[in-house]
């Protein structure tokens, strides 16, 4: 009988100085070993409470710092694919996509020695327009994605989308388990909760109260990425291309850092008081009738 899990605890693996030289001003940088570091820290906070994870790895990361896949991997953790650079899938044509999530892939098995079966797009990339996407996750060979936020949303989001874990079929007729991220539905409007900035940003109160909502009808899907954890200034170089950004940017980029502090306190109180798993684990259980399908 498969032990009932009621939350995954997962982690999209992914450097925020690079990303935002990159994303924002349009500058190429190196990786950095914030990213160890930060996911370093959260690998020690989930061994305090005996709890193992899902980390979805940037393919970029996992070159550049393959003894962190192994150190996840042998702690008994779960990997996945986060893409390998972070490109959303309506940037890519299928061709690209593909050869985006394949090589990720091979990459981390290479290096870890394990099979992976889960995929996250990278901004839960993967709404109405981009459900493509499906069927080329289905044909690198995933298990299950965990991609899709069932709100109505400005930069993501599929409005409507069923909301608890479930296979679907894909566009082309392909099989493929769907782990869509929490929400809650507040005054008819479904609400993004549990993960990332939305964790940052709500009291602990408000998430604490969203989980236990969530956990009367289907497992938690909780998320964040390791740079939520850091503190510390970012580079020089960093702050050379914000003083030349535009307002808008810059005010984009300094919002991010409001309530970090707030994170690893939020996160250590939840480990606490709710029992977490990994997102196999939890698509396992949540999918026990096709079981076959993960092996």
């Amino acid at each position: 009988m498969i032990r009932k899990i009621k939350s995954s605890f997962t982690v999209d693996v992914e450097d925020g100085v690079s990303l935002a030289m990159r994303d924002v001003f349009s500058v190429k940088s190196r990786q950095t070993s914030r990213v160890v570091t930060l996911t370093n820290r959260i690998l020690e906070l989930l061994g305090q409470f005996n709890v193992k994870g899902t980390f979805f790895m940037l393919g970029q990361v996992a070159e550049m710092f393959p003894g962190l896949v192994k150190d996840i991997a042998e702690e008994g953790h779960e990997l996945g694919v986060h893409g390998y650079d972070h490109l959303q899938f309506h940037r890519m044509t299928r061709e690209q996509a593909f050869e985006e999530l394949s090589r990720a892939k091979k990459l981390i098995e290479d290096i870890s020695g394990r099979e992976v079966f889960g995929h996250r797009a990278p901004a839960f990339s993967i709404t109405p327009e981009t459900q493509w996407g499906l069927d080329v996750i289905a044909e690198a060979g995933f298990t299950y994605d965990s991609s899709i936020m069932p709100i109505n949303g400005i930069r993501y989001g599929w409005p409507g989308f069923r909301k608890n874990i479930h296979v679907l079929e894909t566009p082309s007729g392909k099989n493929l388990i769907e782990a869509p991220l929490s929400t809650i539905n507040i005054l008819g409007k479904e609400i993004p909760v549990c993960g990332g900035g939305y964790l940052r940003l709500f009291p602990y109160w408000f998430t604490k109260m969203a989980f236990e909502k969530i956990q009367k009808e289907r497992p938690v899907v909780l998320y964040l990425h390791p740079y939520e954890l850091d503190t510390k200034s970012y580079p020089d170089y960093y702050f050379e291309q914000l003083k030349k950004a535009n307002p808008y940017k810059r005010y984009k980029m300094k919002s991010m850092w409001i309530n970090r502090k707030s994170v690893y306190p939020k996160l250590s109180n939840l480990l606490k008081n709710y029992e977490f798993g990994k997102m196999i684990n939890l698509v396992e259980c949540a999918t026990s009738e096709n079981t076959k399908m993960l092996h």
